[in-house]
């Protein structure tokens, strides 16, 4: 089991809407790969980093029950 917090845990937003939950541990390269099915969207970070084991828990649980980070991504 490893302690490294090196998992970002995200939601892909297309305008308002959240339209999809996951982790990565590269938010840039995840949303250039989410960008090719929804152009325009965006990633908000959500909490801090964490490990990948703590991260996939929240992503089983559907992504719920944490504070946004204000942390936007996006290419025009």
């Amino acid at each position: 089991m490893s302690n490294k917090r090196d998992t970002y845990k995200y939601h892909l937003k297309k305008g308002n809407k959240i339209i999809h939950r996951g982790i990565t541990d590269d938010l840039d390269r995840r949303l250039r790969e989410h960008q090719q099915e929804f152009p325009r969207s965006k990633i908000k970070q959500v909490g801090h980093r964490t490990t990948r084991e703590k991260a996939l828990e929240w992503e089983h649980k559907g992504g719920k029950g944490q504070s946004f980070r204000r942390v936007f991504l996006d290419t025009k």
